[in-house]
């Protein structure tokens, strides 16, 4: 589902007027932050105000270098994967996310998810760029990447309207676009297929979200993904069965490398910080 364009870029000179049009759009129609209900007067785009947009702070701590958790620690292991990397490799490369599932991330997330925010998922998904970032300067990647959302059932998309996943991807890809015009980054939204609805997620053991999400995905057109490169984006991430269930019939496809970008990363290791935000 085809999104507007998105207007928040702050370097491209050609995109102020439309900024300062959308100010003041917000100062004559005032409209309420979607976060925390207070009065909008910068641009509308996404529907947060500034205040709440600068607070959706990226995680810059330790992290497993293979899965991308984050680690409760000051120390950065370079070579220290987690627990349950060690006790089972995922079957894409690396992961990383954007900031942790909490706060006013957790907020954004689940406005987008279940009250149709699209501009918002154009947006936020914008924000991966950073974590892709930090990968890119820690590893030789290269240049040419096709850019894959985790796929929706047919019956939950419709449910919803748009696959946000897919969404945050757009956004990914513009913003990268935009920093490496030469580069090959490209969206396609189409060769990876959710074949039946599951039950969501959140609230099953791990080795049950294993099992919910096995044989759930499947490659629509083999031929386009043999020996590319793939940027496989989520909106959360938890135990990471769904992005490894996903990474398992693309390697089957004869995928070369992927790389898991999703915008939060729900983890039990910081539960202080929903409680202070």
């Amino acid at each position: 589902m085809d999104a507007p364009e998105d207007p928040h870029v702050s370097t491209p000179a050609s995109s102020l007027p439309r900024q300062l049009t959308e100010s003041l759009l917000a100062v004559l129609l005032p409209a309420s932050c979607t976060l925390c209900t207070g009065e909008l007067t910068e641009s509308l785009t996404g529907g947060i105000c500034g205040s709440c947009w600068r607070a959706l702070e990226p995680w810059t701590g330790a992290v497993c270098p293979r899965c991308g958790l984050p680690l409760a620690t000051t120390l950065r292991l370079a070579n220290s994967v987690c627990g349950e990397c060690r006790l089972e490799r995922p079957h894409f490369d690396y992961a990383r996310s954007y900031g942790i599932y909490a706060g006013k991330l957790r907020r954004a997330v689940l406005e987008l998810k279940f009250h149709r925010r699209e501009r918002l998922g154009v947006r936020l998904g914008r924000l991966l760029e950073e974590p892709w970032l930090s990968l890119q300067a820690a590893l030789s990647l290269p240049e040419s990447w096709l850019i894959l959302p985790v796929p929706l059932h047919r019956s939950r998309e419709r449910e919803r309207g748009y696959n946000q996943a897919e969404l945050l991807a757009r956004g990914l890809e513009r913003a990268l676009r935009e920093r490496s015009p030469t580069e090959g980054f490209r969206l396609d939204g189409r060769s990876l297929a959710r074949k039946r609805s599951t039950s969501p997620q959140s609230g099953l053991s791990v080795q049950a979200r294993r099992e919910n999400v096995r044989s759930v995905f499947t490659v629509t057109a083999p031929g386009r993904l043999r020996d590319r490169d793939v940027i496989l984006v989520d909106d959360v991430m938890t135990t990471g069965a769904t992005a490894s269930a996903c990474a398992a019939e693309l390697k089957r496809a004869g995928v070369r490398r992927i790389v898991v970008l999703a915008l939060a990363r729900a983890t039990p290791q910081f539960p202080d910080i929903a409680a202070r935000q």
